[in-house]
């Protein structure tokens, strides 16, 4: 039975022994390229000596570079789990691989004393093979990505149990859409959960329909998140996942906690977790998110200022009222504040709001509808262009927002929360989110709640900017924008 936390390989999309044969191929390109830079081109340093410019000498050392970097790269995992290590991790083992290969290499220079040697042109080959095996894992991730937006190599993940655990689970899952996995649904012996649909992910039941909700939904793996004091029910959902032939993935009780917020220390060879008590947003980090803000914010006015003006300008010509738009909203901790944005509907839009919702079928706790009667003429090009949104810049400055964190609610809105959505109100609220660039308008609000509180469980100035950097595309391609 296996306890992994980690999911399956890449499937038949990429087979297992594709990259090491791609990896081997570029090293010894690598050696091939460091040699015309060093003898062809003559790069830094000239070659007088004619009989230096030969390549089949350097031929045995090439291939023992590959074959040290394959034992080293398959020994360090470089092959292994590949599917939740970011680009970083792995250059970071390339970069080691290469380094320890290329101390062989001079090792084995100064043991033989070939006639031929040149250590500058093991400068070159060490760094062509970083390059060339780093840029071969982006182009991998770009071709994976646009397969699996055409629902190729897409692995469809039952969960089983949706406690806290549970939604951990399907939080991650949302986050990380470029992983590859589709949550097709969840068992939940809960009668008061296992038939209530989480967005767009659909309640099957309990898990007495573990065996027909793997039949018919076509379930690829099934991940159980119950506590180990079921180990007796843990061991049928093995037995049904071995007898159905799919993958089956045990989550240990200890990840009912954070494991960000997990150190190890050992005791004496015993190992010891530790849980930090620091508070996710105080002391430093609160400043850097801070600082972050203020520099995006004046780096940009030369774009905003401009574009705020000739908005402002559109928005009184194109019907009677205000051009700014104040609504009361709750922020950081259920602090009520006002938000600022450009009208974009008639006067007494607020007014028909219950109607528009009660016509429309919405949810009154997320109510978008797509062609919103209300909605002036230019309102409807801000809308799709977030432009109705600048004017939010003004309560970043004044510290009321941020530029990245969950979209603030309506005091209304708030008073639907269950518990759990609450936990979005955790964080000062901001302009872009990780909801907005995994889709906008388009996310029903569980799956919009479930992205907000993995973006506060794994807040870091990193993802900060990697979520201001996907904004952009997705204002432009008005991906979800209504």
């Amino acid at each position: 039975m296996s306890t992994s936390q980690t999911l399956p390989e890449e499937n038949a999309v990429e087979p297992r022994w594709l990259f090491p044969v791609v990896d081997v191929v570029l090293a010894f390109l690598a050696f091939a390229l460091g040699y015309i830079l060093r003898y062809d081109l003559q790069i830094i340093r000239p070659v007088l000596d004619p009989f230096q410019r030969q390549f089949t000498p350097y031929i045995p050392y090439a291939l023992l570079f590959t074959a040290i970097l394959y034992l080293n790269y398959s020994n360090n995992g470089l092959y292994r789990n590949v599917r939740e290590r970011s680009w970083l991790e792995e250059v970071t083992i390339i970069g080691n691989g290469v380094a320890f290969g290329t101390m062989i290499l001079l090792a084995a220079f100064y043991a033989f004393q070939p006639l031929v040697t040149s250590r500058l042109m093991l400068i070159y080959v060490a760094a062509l093979t970083v390059g060339l095996l780093s840029a071969a894992r982006v182009i991998r991730r770009w071709v994976l990505a646009y397969l699996r937006s055409k629902g190729i190599g897409v692995q469809r993940v039952l969960i089983v149990g949706m406690g806290d655990t549970g939604q951990a689970v399907l939080r991650a899952i949302l986050a990380r859409s470029e992983l590859g996995y589709k949550v097709i649904g969840y068992l939940d012996d809960n009668p008061t959960k296992g038939d209530v649909d989480i967005g767009r992910v659909p309640g099957l039941g309990n898990t007495r329909n573990l065996r027909s909700a793997i039949r018919t939904q076509g379930v690829d793996i099934v991940i159980s998140t119950l506590r180990w004091k079921h180990y007796d029910h843990i061991l049928d959902i093995v037995r049904t996942c071995r007898q159905t032939g799919v993958e089956v993935r045990l989550v240990p009780d200890i990840f009912q906690l954070n494991m960000r917020q997990v150190h190890v220390e050992t005791l004496d060879g015993i190992p010891l977790l530790g849980i930090s008590t620091q508070e996710k947003f105080g002391g430093a980090n609160r400043l850097f998110k801070r600082a972050l803000d203020l520099t995006f914010v004046v780096l940009t006015a030369i774009v905003w200022l401009p574009t705020l003006i000739i908005t402002g300008i559109a928005v009184r010509l194109d019907s009677e009222g205000p051009v700014l738009y104040q609504q009361r909203r709750i922020g950081e901790n259920g602090r009520e504040f006002m938000m600022y944005k450009f009208r974009t509907m008639i006067t007494n839009a607020d007014e028909l709001r219950g109607q528009v919702i009660e016509d429309n079928n919405l949810d009154p706790r997320h109510p978008k509808i797509v062609d919103d009667p209300r909605v002036t003429r230019v309102g409807k090009f801000l809308r799709k262009l977030s432009l109705d949104e600048l004017p939010n810049f003004i309560n970043v400055m004044r510290g009321e927002m941020s530029m990245v964190g969950p979209r603030p609610p309506m005091p209304d809105e708030v008073a639907l929360y269950e518990p759990w959505h609450k936990r979005r109100l955790n964080i000062i609220p901001g302009i872009t989110g990780l909801w907005q660039v995994s889709g906008r308008s388009d996310i029903p609000f569980d799956e919009m709640c479930l992205l907000d509180i993995y973006y506060i469980e794994n807040w870091s100035l990193k993802l900060d900017i990697q979520i201001l950097l996907r904004t952009v595309p997705r204002v432009l391609l008005r991906s979800g924008a209504y």
